[in-house]
């Protein structure tokens, strides 16, 4: 697995046009935080390209950066002691990698691979936590986002142990079109075997079921999303616990409106 990165680095202490160093921000917990308030952050991010597989935390080792994701998907994986690993979260750019940062931690508990391939904005451990002291809108935000991610890794567990592989495929399928967009999401069944748990002949089986039902046609390393409404009907109500609850969430979130709103 790939942890190269490429990237530059772009001083953006005020960005004023939506972006950082020339490249447009997407990440959502990015956009819309206090300049005043985040300076010391923004002049530290540096853009960097994130290609398919690439290692942005490692399980048991120590966190060196933090990454807002602009574009593309990442997973959330427990990793066994036998190496074989499982999917506990995934997210694309609502989300930041290194949450335990936040907490005052300096190592992480998972590991957290780009599953598509796509870009972020890159800072150093200690960038971030620096910030934190400064930012309470970040450090706010990125509370949040923890509990999003429990709620995943909680409602993943149970799903795994009491519903079936179709079931489930058709709930991971729709979490990651709500993070990606379109109707093409390019992955391969062996890598939906380890997302999922479970053996590459059950994914096989799985998908065949859903393509015979109408809802996707699977090629070779893509899947695309004929039926959005089938593919509903046909997850199991996981998918609906984690985005109704999370929907909660938000709307609750905006009754409380952020101090210095005015966006980056």
């Amino acid at each position: 697995m790939s942890n190269k990165l490429s990237g530059s680095r772009h001083s953006a202490a005020t960005p004023v046009d939506g972006s950082i160093g020339g490249q447009p921000i997407r990440n959502k917990i990015l956009r819309g935080l206090p300049k005043a308030e985040c300076s010391g952050l923004f002049s530290k991010l540096e853009f960097v390209s994130l290609p398919v597989r690439t290692v942005l935390n490692e399980s048991g080792e120590a966190i060196k950066f933090g990454y807002f994701m602009n574009e593309g998907l990442a997973s959330v994986l427990s990793v066994m002691a036998d190496g074989k690993t499982v999917e506990v979260g995934l997210f694309g750019r609502e989300g930041f990698v290194g949450l335990p940062l936040a907490a005052g931690f300096a190592s992480s508990a998972t590991r957290v691979i780009v599953q598509v391939g796509g870009s972020g904005f890159r800072v150093s451990a200690k960038a971030l936590v620096d910030a934190l002291q400064e930012c309470a809108t970040l450090a706010n935000r990125l509370q949040r986002f923890e509990q999003e991610m429990g709620l995943q890794s909680a409602q993943s567990a149970a799903c795994n142990r009491v519903h079936d592989v179709d079931e489930r495929l058709a709930r991971w399928l729709l979490m990651s079109q709500d993070r990606l967009g379109g109707d093409m999401i390019a992955l391969t069944q062996e890598f939906l075997a380890h997302m999922l748990g479970t053996r590459r002949a059950s994914v096989t089986v799985a998908a065949g079921m859903l393509q015979k039902a109408g809802l996707i046609t699977y090629t070779r390393g893509a899947v695309r999303v004929e039926s959005r409404s089938g593919l509903e009907d046909a997850a199991c109500e996981c998918y609906k616990t984690m985005t109704r609850q999370i929907g909660k969430w938000r709307k609750e979130a905006s009754l409380r409106p952020e101090r210095n709103t005015q966006e980056i």
